[in-house]
C-alpha cells in the first residue's frame, strides 16, 4: 500500500502543480492584455512590443487586432485632416468672392438704372445673400460632423442665451406683424452658449419665416429633471404627420414651402448642435394650427 500512497501523492502533487501553472499562465495572459488594452485607449500600442513566441494564441490575434484598429484609427484621422483642409480651402475661397459679388451688386443698385434693372439687382443681391447663408451653413455643419468643430458644454442659466437670441428676430417678427415672446426663466442647463444660440437662431427663424401676420411665437423653458426643455412654439401652418420625420434631414423642403426662402439645412444643423451635447429635438404639430419644436438640454 505504500507505493500505491507514493504514487497518489505524486499525482496529488503534480495536479497540483499544473493547476498553480495554469492560474500564473492565465494570469500572465490577463495582464497582457490588460497592458495591451492600456496602450491602445492611450493611443500607444505598438505590435512589436510583444515578443509572439511569448504569447498565447488568444494574446497574439488580440495584438493583431489592436495593430488593425490602430491602423484604422491612424487613416480616420487623416482622412479627418483632409477633410479640416479641404473645409477650410471652401470657407475661404468662397468667402471673398461672394462678399465681392454682394459688394459690386450694392454698388449697381445704388447706380441710375431702369425699373427692370432695379429688380434684377435685387434679385440678384437676394440670391447671393441666399449662397451665402448656404456656404456658411455647410462649413459649419462639416466642421461639426468631422469633429473640427467640438461643442463644449457648461452649466448656466438660459435666459441670457435665449433673450440674445429673440432679440435678433423681433425687428423681423414686428415687420411681419408677428408677436414674439419669451416667457421668463431661471432654469440652467448644461449647454454650449454659442452653438446653442445658432441651434436656437434656427428655430425662431422658422418659427417667423412660416408664421403668417397676426400670429404668433412663444418661447418658454419648461425644466425637468434630467433635461431643460425649450419650446418655439408658432401659430404657422404646421407640419403634416407624414413629414415630421423627414423635417431634421439635410437640404429636405416640404413640397408646401417650395416657394419659401430657405435651403433645408437649419433643422438639420440643430439637430447636429442637439446630439453633439447629449440633448435632442422633437417637433410636435397639427396642420393649420401650428408647430411646437422642442430642443431638450440636459441638466447634469
Amino acid at each position: 500500500m505504500t507505493w500505491i500512497t507514493a504514487v497518489t501523492a505524486i499525482f496529488a502533487a503534480a495536479a497540483l502543480g499544473a493547476a498553480v501553472w495554469n492560474r500564473l499562465h492565465a494570469r500572465r495572459v490577463m495582464k497582457n492584455l490588460n497592458r495591451m488594452l492600456d496602450a491602445a485607449m492611450a493611443g500607444t500600442f505598438l505590435e512589436r512590443d510583444f515578443d509572439e513566441s511569448l504569447l498565447s494564441a488568444v494574446e497574439s490575434r488580440f495584438a493583431h487586432y489592436l495593430a488593425a484598429n490602430a491602423v484604422s484609427a491612424q487613416k480616420l484621422q487623416e482622412e479627418k485632416d483632409k477633410i479640416k483642409t479641404l473645409i477650410a480651402d471652401i470657407s475661404h475661397q468662397t468667402k471673398t468672392p461672394v462678399a465681392n459679388i454682394l459688394l459690386y451688386t450694392q454698388l449697381l443698385s445704388e447706380q441710375a438704372l431702369s425699373q427692370e434693372g432695379r429688380d434684377c439687382a435685387a434679385a440678384l443681391e437676394g440670391q447671393v445673400e441666399k449662397l451665402r447663408t448656404l456656404v456658411d451653413a455647410l462649413v459649419k455643419t462639416s466642421r461639426l460632423e468631422a469633429g473640427i468643430l467640438a461643442l463644449h458644454p457648461k452649466a448656466g442659466p438660459l435666459a441670457p442665451m435665449l433673450e440674445d437670441a429673440a432679440a435678433q428676430f423681433i425687428p423681423r417678427a414686428a415687420e411681419k406683424g408677428i408677436a414674439l415672446a419669451l416667457a421668463p426663466t431661471d432654469a440652467q442647463a448644461v449647454f454650449d452658449p454659442k452653438w446653442t444660440a445658432e441651434a436656437m437662431c434656427n428655430l425662431l427663424d422658422n418659427a417667423v419665416k412660416y408664421t403668417p401676420a397676426g400670429g404668433t411665437v412663444t418661447v418658454e423653458v419648461i425644466p425637468y429633471q434630467m433635461f431643460c426643455r425649450v419650446n418655439v412654439t408658432d401659430s404657422g401652418p404646421g407640419i403634416p404627420e407624414e413629414e415630421r420625420a423627414r423635417v431634421f434631414q439635410r437640404f429636405y423642403r416640404s413640397p408646401a414651402a417650395y416657394e419659401t426662402e430657405g435651403v433645408g439645412i437649419g433643422l438639420y444643423l440643430t439637430r447636429q448642435i442637439a446630439e453633439g451635447q447629449g440633448g435632442y429635438i422633437k417637433v410636435s404639430s397639427r396642420p393649420g394650427r401650428g408647430s411646437c419644436f422642442s430642443l431638450y438640454l440636459p441638466r447634469l
